[in-house]
């Protein structure tokens, strides 16, 4: 597969932005580029950013965002700035690199050697996998999870990981084409859009060009923004996504998708 961006949501990560292992890993990797967004940090974030896209400009980049738009609003002006490039593959990891960058590589050959057009990490813990998440947000994730995929009526283990990868398609502008609707949990209003391009214009269903990879590693980085009241805002926002999908209003929402793509 020829180059594939990387956005990166950057919110106040002076203390778990890392940049070595960013310049470190695009020198190794020429057809990978990072897209950083600096969504209003309030600390040294840009500064960093600067300094570590200067390093490697052709590779690396960064957007600084006027106002504070939040993580989903952070992807999608990512995505929208990559879809100007001639990306094959674009996706969005967290800055933190809970996911290790390495496993890029691993979504990039799934893109590639099969006929997937979107590859899911997943956090799962298995034997010669090494998965630490702390044991409350284990738990209510797995509740979370049930839920998502109830309300999908798809079966998906973790619609939360933070380590995304698509294929450059007209359905992926799409369905990055208007704000999202909802905040925390973008990720599952991203996979109720897709529903909503096969539902109303006969794209593939998701079942057949999604897959989840068990991650090799995945760390529970200290400073997570997420806590754990917000399972309740998550909630409330799942409301909102089912209404998308199974509301008076899901045609419209799609006519909208279109019209904006």
């Amino acid at each position: 597969m020829s180059n594939t961006a990387i956005v990166i949501p950057c919110y106040n990560e002076e203390s778990r932005l890392h940049g070595g292992d960013f310049l470190l890993f695009s020198q190794q990797n020429k057809n990978i580029h990072f897209l950083f967004v600096n969504d209003c940090s309030r600390d040294a974030t840009g500064k960093i950013l600067d300094e570590l896209c200067q390093q490697n400009p052709q590779q690396c980049l960064v957007l600084h965002l006027q106002q504070n738009l939040g993580k989903a609003g952070a992807v999608r002006e990512g995505f929208l700035q990559a879809f100007a490039g001639n990306y094959a593959a674009i996706g969005f990891w967290d800055a933190d690199l809970a996911t290790p960058l390495a496993e890029i590589k691993t979504f990039v050959a799934l893109l590639t050697d099969t006929e997937h057009q979107m590859v899911l990490g997943a956090r799962i813990r298995l034997l010669g996998r090494q998965i630490e998440r702390q044991a409350v947000r284990h738990y209510l994730g797995r509740i979370f999870a049930t839920l998502a995929s109830t309300l999908l009526g798809l079966t998906v283990y973790d619609t939360q990981c933070g380590a995304k990868l698509f294929t450059n398609t007209h359905e992926l502008r799409q369905v990055f084409a208007k704000p999202f609707t909802v905040s925390w949990i973008f990720d599952i209003e991203i996979l109720a859009r897709y529903i909503l391009l096969t539902r109303y214009q006969a794209a593939a269903p998701l079942r057949d060009i999604a897959c989840e990879y068990p991650l090799n590693r995945w760390l529970d980085v200290p400073g997570s923004k997420l806590k754990v009241r917000d399972f309740g805002v998550a909630i409330f926002e799942m409301a909102k996504i089912w209404r998308i999908l199974h509301g008076t209003r899901s045609r419209q929402y799609y006519e909208e998708l279109r019209d904006a793509g």
